[in-house]
């Protein structure tokens, strides 16, 4: 055999006959003709072969480093010092209203629903408590949708309230509570009132037409449009009805309510409001349904900063469930809510 037409591999994959190898092993091994050192390195071939190898290594090699980096970092996260004091606390939604101080650079000063990690520190913390923390941000990437939390909270301060007041003057709707008969003006301009929904299930969330946080009004709105969708295919929620209610009195008119709505639901079918109703208290009813609700909120350089908060209310006008925060799942709602219909009789 003549050993000038032998093939080898790297230097360090020794002598002999060898096939060349893409990738073994984590090593990267090319094609090249055996000689001497020197004619090897005059020669041409060769050194469009090493180029090419060279070529093939710096590739793989980024390509094993981003491969890396998306299995370590699914999405990038930004952390910012914050201070705040405690509004409320919600173990089952395992999060705080907390009224955030300004981040320089970053976001004004504003209250927000913020979920707590670990988990744990919510028995360390109670409302009116000073607390300073990190609020890490995670930025929507592929199909991750974008997420925000406290870490390392650590109290800094207790605030207790006088001995003769409560240690929360926020007012938590209780199952079996009756709600009030608040009236609002819907999307078509027409007044409607709470007692009108009586022996139907009313599912209420809270939200305003302008509100620019994904996980605040959009994810409600999105929620009950999930839900919407299954009213006309579950016999479960014949007698369920959507109210969305509009926090924004002052900007939110029947007409933005409207437009808003076919943005939510794009069929621009008026059926919608049969089932699903927009709608907006009047400025001095606000304060009242808001303190009902436990809904907190403030307006701001244009903007409301708020919590969230979700309500079944059942025939007979009293609360079945309430969600604060964003936590609550779809399914949550459905199942209130079958749970609360009106039983046929035979």
């Amino acid at each position: 055999m003549d050993a000038s037409k032998d093939h080898v591999a790297t230097a360090a994959l020794g002598r002999g006959p060898r096939r060349a190898r893409f990738w073994r092993g984590g090593v990267i091994s090319c094609p090249v003709e055996r000689g001497s050192t020197a004619s090897l390195l005059n020669h041409r071939s060769f050194r469009a072969q090493r180029g090419t190898c060279f070529s093939v290594l710096l590739l793989l090699l980024t390509l094993l480093l981003s491969l890396t980096a998306c299995t370590r970092h699914p999405a990038s996260a930004k952390r910012y010092p914050f201070k705040g004091r405690i509004v409320a606390v919600s173990s089952q939604s395992q999060s705080a209203i907390i009224d955030g101080d300004a981040i320089p650079g970053f976001m004004d000063a504003m209250a927000m629903d913020y979920k707590i990690k670990p988990a744990s520190v919510l028995s360390q913390i109670s409302s009116g408590d000073t607390i300073s923390a990190e609020v890490v941000i995670v930025e929507a990437k592929g199909d991750a949708p974008p997420d925000y939390w406290l870490e390392n909270v650590k109290v800094t301060a207790h605030s207790a309230p006088p001995a003769q007041t409560p240690k929360s003057s926020l007012h938590m709707p209780a199952p079996g509570e009756e709600v009030p008969d608040f009236a609002f003006t819907n999307e078509s301009g027409r007044r409607i009132s709470l007692a009108q929904y009586r022996g139907q299930v009313l599912l209420v969330t809270f939200i305003y037409t302008r509100c620019p946080f994904p996980d605040f009004c959009p994810r409600m709105s999105s929620n009950f449009a999930e839900i919407y969708k299954q009213i006309g295919t579950n016999p479960a929620l014949a007698t369920t009805h959507l109210l969305s209610i509009s926090f924004d009195p002052e900007h939110d008119t029947p007409k933005v309510l409207r437009d808003y709505a076919f943005t939510v639901i794009p069929a621009h079918d008026a059926a919608l409001f049969n089932r699903w109703e927009f709608a907006v208290p009047s400025t001095t009813d606000l304060p009242r349904v808001a303190d009902f609700f436990a809904l907190t909120i403030k307006s701001e350089g244009g903007l409301i900063t708020h919590n969230l908060s979700t309500a079944v209310i059942g025939p007979d006008g009293k609360i079945v469930s309430w969600y604060h925060g964003g936590d609550w799942q779809v399914s949550d709602l459905i199942r209130d809510a079958t749970g609360a219909a009106p039983q046929k009789h035979a």
